[in-house]
């Protein structure tokens, strides 16, 4: 009997716009039949199924893909029995398009996940295309512990249990495997967590993202606040399916015999080769050539007195945008991690409009006082510093060079008195 049931999209750890373009893509339009696919062959109570002595319980880690939204790896929980026909692999990062409002809630972290099932080996097929490496670890579980962990995964299935509010740290598709583990084991777990490295949620994602896509990192370090910079305990740390693995590699359960490790054995589904970044236009050196173009630029004006606000109402409209951007994060949103962020700094909203308020003929009386305040801004910016691996060091430079650029050239416009 098949209890492959699936009308939604596995995915892991969509975090971002860019993720929703990407989910619009060909692989997704091709997950979304094969699920809906398998969702069609059978559809029976899997709560009446009574697990065999041939039942195995699994830990499945997928390696980070190249993608945002994959570049995290993924977990999922697989139930097999070949004696029932049962092949299920558990996902708690799915959702659907067809959700109403799909990319407001999206954006503002209110998009409801849910579990979802499917056959294994179709995932795997997809993985091995995205060479991402896939790797099972059998848990050590009881014939009575396997029907608790597979009947409590098939009751979260049901439609009035499934979804859940997804936070990126705190509630996703690997922090969830262990509260079901849990709560089929019960006291005959030893389960600390991930206790290897003592990071910041922000250094965890810092560890992938930066490795994969420089510039994902740094988009994620802009838009993420303060309590990413708070340290991740044991059990916290499970949110990067890695840091999952390690943690069921360290578990114990209690046996007759005493207590014994977690899992039993482990194989390597799929082996990745290794692939090399070809990045180069990274934040860092983008930032940098910037600061140094900005900063001959700026000596040129100077020294031909050419008073022309073009390029600034450029740069600080755009940099006021990201501060608006930046607080309907903060306000607006429900991630749980976009608070307090302190890039509002030097990513001044006002900005937007202020600038539009200069030309080389008028300025506004108070404009310069404007620039002196904006100015202890920069200088109180430079906390943020290791939150952008220094990659805000450019932009503080090119955004002081042109504050200096405006004072110096404000100096000779007359006040309009507004």
């Amino acid at each position: 009997m098949n209890t492959t049931r699936n009308s939604l999209l596995p995915v892991s750890t969509y975090f971002g716009v860019q993720n929703i373009f990407k989910a619009l893509g060909f692989k997704t339009l091709f997950l979304s039949l094969l699920a809906t696919f398998f969702s069609l062959c059978n559809e029976s109570i899997a709560q009446s199924i009574q697990l065999s002595s041939e039942a195995k319980a699994s830990l499945v880690t997928v390696g980070p893909g190249t993608e945002l939204y994959s570049g995290f790896g993924h977990s999922v929980l697989w139930i097999s029995d070949p004696l029932n026909g049962l092949d299920n692999a558990y996902s708690y990062g799915s959702f659907s398009f067809e959700t109403g409002n799909f990319y407001v809630k999206f954006l503002r972290g209110t998009l409801p996940y849910t579990i979802s099932v499917a056959p294994l080996a179709p995932q795997v097929a997809y993985w091995q295309a995205e060479n991402r490496w896939v790797k099972e670890q059998v848990l050590n579980l009881s014939n009575d512990q396997k029907q608790k962990l597979f009947n409590f995964l098939e009751t979260n299935y049901l439609p009035e249990n499934r979804e859940y509010q997804y936070k990126f740290f705190y509630d996703n598709c690997a922090t969830r495997l262990s509260v079901a583990l849990k709560a089929a084991v019960g006291d005959s777990l030893q389960y600390t967590g991930y206790t290897h490295d003592k990071l910041s949620f922000r250094q965890w994602i810092d560890r992938y993202a930066f490795r994969q896509n420089p510039w994902a990192d740094f988009g994620m370090d802009l838009a993420i606040g303060a309590p990413s910079d708070e340290i991740a305990t044991p059990e916290q740390a499970t949110f990067l399916p890695d840091n999952l693995s390690r943690a069921f590699e360290d578990a114990k359960i209690r046996k007759s015999t005493g207590w014994v490790p977690l899992v039993s054995a482990k194989r390597d589904i799929f082996v990745a080769p290794p692939v090399t970044s070809d990045e180069w236009l990274t934040p860092m050196v983008f930032f940098w050539s910037l600061a140094i173009l900005v900063l001959a630029y700026t000596f040129w004006q100077s020294k031909y007195g050419n008073i022309n606000f073009t390029f600034d109402k450029i740069l600080f409209t755009i940099v006021g945008l990201t501060g608006w951007l930046i607080l309907l994060l903060w306000f607006a949103t429900n991630h749980g991690v976009t608070t307090w962020n302190y890039d509002i700094l030097w990513a001044f909203p006002f900005w937007v409009p202020i600038i539009w308020l200069i030309s080389p003929k008028k300025k506004p009386s108070w404009f310069q006082f404007f620039l002196i305040f904006y100015a202890f801004l920069l200088l109180c910016a430079t906390g943020s510093l290791l939150k952008h691996n220094y990659v805000l060091i450019p932009i503080l430079v090119l955004l002081i060079i042109r504050v200096y650029y405006l004072n110096n050239s404000l100096s000779k416009i007359p006040d309009t008195g507004n």
